[in-house]
């Protein structure tokens, strides 16, 4: 019966570790296609230029293909010094979770202030050059948010040196329409929008790091349990 269960979760653990693996591939390879096609896409902080999605991916990606890899060969192998590294690179990683979420409600307003100054100093960067990932970052946000600016439109005034914004701040988008009266620009602050926005899937992202959580403990315990069974087998046989 033992033997049974042992057998079960090891099939169970080499699956499970597959499909991360598999699921580190995609992240990778999605990484790797936007770096190719969109250079620094999505990238709006200019203290931190490599925070930008391709980057973000690429990383993520190779950590959960190394990590997945890991337990799925230790799994197959009943190997102790894999399915121990496993065991500490997860729970580190779920920690390190768990430490940014405690960090993140304890400085929200110090976190909020500095992403503000952050982004409204990267503003500056917009449409210079080599700083094309930027530029088309802000051109999207502004464009699907229909908002203007990270606090205000006018903190496009700063920019450009005069009273005129980006095109894609226009209610109806047209060549040079960011000259136009400021009756034909959206108002609304791209910060608060996009706060209102996470706040509004708030559901879904709390669902999101629930079954993360829950995947990652359960990868705790099975490797765990497989970790300790490898030891006592191994004890018997000594």
């Amino acid at each position: 019966m033992a033997e049974g269960c042992m057998m079960a979760l090891r099939y169970g653990m080499v699956f499970f570790n597959l499909l991360f693996w598999l699921g580190g591939c995609g992240i990778l390879g999605v990484g790797v296609w936007l770096s190719v096609t969109q250079g620094n896409f999505a990238t709006l902080s200019s203290s931190l230029p490599s925070l930008s999605a391709a980057n973000l991916l690429i990383a993520v990606g190779t950590i959960i293909m190394v990590i997945g890899c890991l337990g799925c060969v230790g799994a197959v192998k009943e190997s102790r010094p894999l399915l121990l590294t496993f065991f500490i690179l997860l729970l580190l990683i779920f920690l390190l979770e768990i430490l940014s979420v405690m960090l993140f409600f304890i400085y929200q307003d110090e976190i909020d202030h500095y992403a503000q100054r952050d982004l409204r100093k990267g503003l500056q960067l917009f449409g210079t050059e080599g700083n094309v990932g930027l530029t088309n970052a802000w051109m999207i946000v502004q464009t699907d948010f229909r908002c203007c600016g990270v606090t205000n439109h006018t903190d496009w005034f700063e920019v450009y040196n005069a009273t005129r914004v980006p095109d894609s701040c226009c209610l109806e988008y047209s060549d040079n329409c960011g000259l136009d009266n400021p009756g034909t620009w959206w108002t609304a602050p791209c910060y608060e929008r996009v706060k209102d926005w996470l706040n509004e899937n708030l559901v879904a992202l709390w669902i999101f790091a629930l079954c993360t959580a829950l995947t990652q403990i359960l990868g705790l315990v099975f490797s765990m349990t497989m970790f300790c069974q490898a030891v006592k087998v191994e004890t018997f046989y000594a």
